[in-house]
């Protein structure tokens, strides 16, 4: 198994170019590493020992979190987004942060998601939120919400959402939701647009269970922003936390104040 494994989107140039310049350096350093594309979503043949590292941009992230969970390896995002409140290594830094990560084997353990859709037959894996929202423009959709079995919210809205700490600053931030800290272990009920209902969102214990039921139409399933799956009306969708957590890499950048000063700043440039 590979100590290193760098992973880009094929169509990403200048992340390709880069791992490919990262990966000849740590084989000079006799470092057994391997690069892979993402395209084809082949799980990698890695082990908990192994470094993933991501290049590109939060979705390039979203994807090598996906494949570093599945193994029990850890995931180290390099900084190659225009904007990415999930990426803490600066391409500047990638060789002095993956030598220092292969000695030091910490890391930061992130919340993430399980999600039960009707017509899979397994959990999807989520990393920054799951949503349930409109199958079609011009429509709301009427979401009945319901926390630990007990019923909660009926919105009609654009869509509900429900994210990690760690997708906190993506979605559910546009959508008016609070930024949380990664290591509080919540998550975060947020609607999106609601129509003469309340608009605040809502934290819950990292151990709750949500469930989100499309009710007099059909409403699109959305996990980590790839559409999955699309429910009929009376569909439900169940939401808790993942048995294993994410293992992120924490550098020196890893702050979340820090994090959301930059992006922020950058974000309205």
């Amino acid at each position: 198994m590979p100590q290193v494994l760098l992973v880009a989107f094929s169509n990403r140039d200048d992340a390709v170019a880069l791992a490919a310049s990262i990966l000849e350096q740590l084989r000079a350093k006799s470092v057994s590493a391997e690069f892979s594309l993402l395209d084809d979503e082949v799980q990698p043949n890695i082990d908990d020992r192994t470094l993933v590292v991501s290049f590109g941009g939060d979705g390039t992230f979203l994807r090598a979190a996906r494949v570093a969970h599945t193994a029990g390896a850890r995931v180290l995002g390099v900084e190659l987004g225009k904007l990415g409140f999930l990426l803490n290594t600066p391409v500047a830094d990638v060789l002095d942060e993956v030598l220092h990560a292969l000695v030091d084997e910490s890391f930061e353990p992130r919340l993430a998601l399980s999600v039960r859709i009707p017509g899979l037959n397994e959990d999807a894996f989520a990393f920054n939120e799951v949503v349930v929202e409109r199958a079609r423009n011009g429509q709301m959709v009427r979401v009945q919400t319901f926390v630990d079995e007990d019923e909660y919210l009926l919105y009609s809205a654009d869509g509900v959402l429900v994210a990690t700490p760690t997708g906190s600053t993506g979605y559910n931030f546009s959508a008016g939701g609070p930024v949380i800290a990664n290591e509080l272990g919540v998550m975060v009920l947020t609607p999106i647009a609601p129509h003469f209902t309340i608009d605040r969102s809502v934290v819950l214990a990292g151990n709750s269970i949500v469930k989100l039921t499309a009710m007099d139409k059909s409403a699109a399933v959305l996990v980590d922003g790839r559409e999955t799956a699309i429910l009929s009306p009376g569909d439900s969708v169940v939401v808790r936390r993942n048995d294993t957590p994410v293992r992120v890499v924490a550098t020196r950048n890893s702050e979340l104040v820090n994090r959301l000063r930059k992006g922020l700043r950058e974000g309205h440039a």
